[in-house]
């Protein structure tokens, strides 16, 4: 089963999925993947933090899981 990215998944749950997803975190500025309070954020609580577009990540991140 295809591992499937939405607006309340944890952030930690996708890199535990596969941590190559790192840079598409890295690339729009979430630099503290190794801090335990942001794997414990959703992607929409990231996204507001960092001010930016859940949805392109979204997008971005299940598009690769797709093509895996």
């Amino acid at each position: 089963m295809e591992f499937k990215v939405t607006r309340k998944t944890i952030i930690g749950d996708i890199l535990d999925e596969d941590p190559k997803v790192s840079p598409f975190f890295l690339e729009i500025g979430m630099h503290c993947l190794g801090c335990p309070a942001s794997r414990g954020e959703t992607v929409e609580e990231a996204c507001n933090v960092h001010g930016v577009d859940a949805d392109d990540l979204i997008g971005r991140l299940n598009e690769y899981f797709a093509n895996k």
